[in-house]
């Protein structure tokens, strides 16, 4: 199976050697936006066809987690001593025949979705201040809550730099104030601007072409106020999970 970015600087082969594992712990939730599916291969089993954008960030002493830093795609999950990688389900080409075989860490998923699988109410509680940052807290910011609506994104471009799917809520950027902030960011093929933290790759925002802001609904680090929605290009979705939570779904953008 074959693999890649978004943007081509890293690619790969490998043959996964296991089901898909969801995994909502806070440093896979704040790395990829959302929450990260991941497989895993030997690495007997795995090899890179090109490396160039690829950088790691330590994140513990048990486990290293591999980015690229042309595009913020999330890829891998190396840990420490073992002959064995953990792959984005994202981040393979084509269908994968694969499929989720077990969730991990469901007590750290966000409040605005259920781990399992199932609509929340729409009310959140009312937060007044949304406090965000990225994984290795070289960005931090604040802004008014809650923050309401929030819409999954199943686009290949979403699927790659997620390393699953992207969720992410509409806000000003006006309204967001950065107490440290350091950002790249990689413009697709849509025109989308998409802000990631260099050092550690966490996903922060989307910024359309006609100026539209979506900001990584993980980033937020305090209680959000905020609910799951609906689901957006749900035609590019991976192959390897399902939809159940009976939300909105659309085969392109919502109300396409």
């Amino acid at each position: 199976m074959h693999g890649s970015c978004l943007c081509g600087l890293v690619a790969f082969e490998a043959v996964p050697d296991r089901h898909v594992i969801a995994c909502h712990c806070s440093q896979c939730r704040k790395q990829s936006g959302h929450f990260w599916a991941a497989t895993f291969a030997w690495h007997k089993d795995f090899r890179l066809i090109r490396a160039e954008g690829l950088r790691w960030y330590d994140a513990s002493d048990k486990a290293r987690r591999g980015f690229c830093g042309g595009c913020g795609a999330f890829l891998f999950w190396q840990p420490v001593g073992e002959d064995r990688i953990s792959i984005a389900g994202g981040a393979f080409d084509g269908e994968t025949g694969l499929h989720v075989g077990e969730s991990w860490h469901n007590e750290d998923a966000g409040d605005y979705y259920s781990p399992a699988g199932s609509a929340l109410p729409n009310a959140g509680p009312l937060v007044p201040l949304l406090q965000g940052s990225c994984l290795c807290r070289a960005n931090r910011f604040t802004m008014p809550g809650p923050m309401g609506a929030v819409t999954a994104c199943h686009c290949h471009a979403c699927r790659k730099t997620s390393g699953h799917y992207a969720a992410s809520f509409p806000v000003t950027p006006e309204a967001i104030t950065w107490h440290a902030r350091q950002v790249d960011g990689y413009k697709d093929s849509m025109g989308n601007r998409r802000g990631f933290c260099p050092t550690c790759g966490s996903k922060l925002y989307v910024q359309d072409a006609a100026g539209g802001f979506q900001l990584a609904a993980a980033a937020v680090d305090n209680p959000t106020g905020g609910h799951l929605a609906r689901h957006v290009y749900v035609a590019e979705k991976g192959d390897y999970h399902d939809l159940t939570d009976g939300l909105p779904q659309y085969p392109a953008g919502a109300g396409g």
